[in-house]
């Protein structure tokens, strides 16, 4: 992902996710700056269909939604922040395919994530797995988002 794919992600952000989920422009490009190299496009037909966006973290520390990616100083998984998938790009693998590519390329042994809008199932495909509880602080970042919000962990083997 670059600079000017913003335009597409922020469209597939918007058909993805209700309004209280949509987060802005200025947020997601202080991500891609903070975190270059861990955000990828997917295209179907030559059209960006699908992004994904992630960065190096810790496991049990969850991004509150439209918080700044943090990057502490020892890292110790790869937090997977944003999938989304155009509705009508549904069905073709793209989003299973992104989390392959950065799981693959991570040099991390864990990733973690918050699960929202009903993607549990999903998430537990890629062998991700509930993980609770989380201390007070991040339960409270957890909270943030809405709906039923899950932090899940995915460790290697």
């Amino acid at each position: 992902m670059t600079p000017a794919d913003l335009p597409a992600v922020l469209a597939i952000q918007q058909s993805c996710y209700p309004p209280s989920m949509n987060e802005t422009e200025a947020t997601i490009r202080d991500r891609l700056a903070c975190a270059p190299g861990f955000a990828w496009i997917a295209l179907l037909n030559e059209n960006p269909a699908a992004y994904l966006m992630t960065y190096p973290s810790k496991t049990g520390k969850v991004t509150p939604l439209g918080g700044a990616f943090d990057i502490p100083q020892a890292p110790d998984c790869l937090y997977v922040h944003d999938l989304a998938v155009s509705p009508t790009a549904g069905g073709n693998g793209l989003g299973a395919a992104l989390v392959r590519h950065a799981l693959g390329s991570s040099r991390w042994p864990a990733a973690a994530l918050v699960c929202v809008q009903d993607a549990r199932q999903f998430w537990l495909q890629q062998g991700f797995a509930d993980l609770a509880p989380l201390d007070t602080e991040q339960a409270a970042h957890l909270a943030t988002y809405p709906g039923t919000a899950r932090y899940m962990l995915r460790r290697p083997g």
